[in-house]
């Protein structure tokens, strides 16, 4: 009699540089707004971001897979706070946390992203489902909440198609690049425009 073929999910993600380099971690692939950011792209970002990720706070808005923040924390980051409307996904990027034995470098919030209140970070990943629309809104919400640093840099990433909505005067755009699908750019406060 035949074994059944063994089925592997497709929903994993790499990490791709720092402590962790080369880990394979598998999370739900029920979760349909669960996209992690291309391992191209994150390269690139975090080449952008090499002499800030060290020691950083980092927030992981719509945080979905966590890739973002786990490539942040494997890279040196201090602390991220993941937040994530999912509970499938805020319970796997906990399983990841606790595998990695990283825990009390992060903080997993299951919460609309938009309602979100804590404390300023260095950098903030902005990933949010591509047909949701939200760039524009959670920038808004960062600064009103006070949510970046005084020096702070935003990744927003989006679909290479998709309008980009109006940066707020007191942000600026510093890098822009496409990749596949995806565009994606790292904004600074328009008085710290210094890479």
């Amino acid at each position: 009699m035949r074994k059944a073929p063994i089925k592997h999910s497709s929903a994993r993600l790499r990490i791709i540089g720092g402590e962790w380099r080369g880990l394979r971690l598998n999370f739900p692939d029920n979760v349909a707004h669960l996209r992690p950011t291309p391992d191209r792209v994150r390269e690139t970002l975090f080449n952008w971001l090499t002499s800030r990720i060290q020691g950083a706070h980092c927030l992981d808005l719509f945080a979905g897979s966590g890739a973002l923040g786990l490539e942040a924390l494997s890279r040196g980051a201090n602390h991220c706070v993941f937040v994530d409307s999912s509970a499938v996904a805020t319970d796997a990027i906990r399983g990841h946390l606790s595998h990695l034995k990283a825990q009390e470098r992060a903080t997993i919030v299951s919460s609309n992203a938009l309602e979100w209140q804590g404390t300023p970070a260095d950098i903030v990943f902005l990933d949010p489902p591509y047909s949701a629309d939200l760039i524009g809104t959670a920038l808004e919400h960062l600064l009103k909440q006070g949510l970046l640093a005084t020096d702070a840099r935003v990744y927003v990433e989006l679909e290479r198609n998709q309008t980009m909505p109006d940066i707020p005067a007191s942000l600026e755009v510093i890098r822009d690049k496409v990749a596949g699908n995806v565009r994606y750019l790292l904004l600074a406060v328009s008085d710290n425009v210094c890479l």
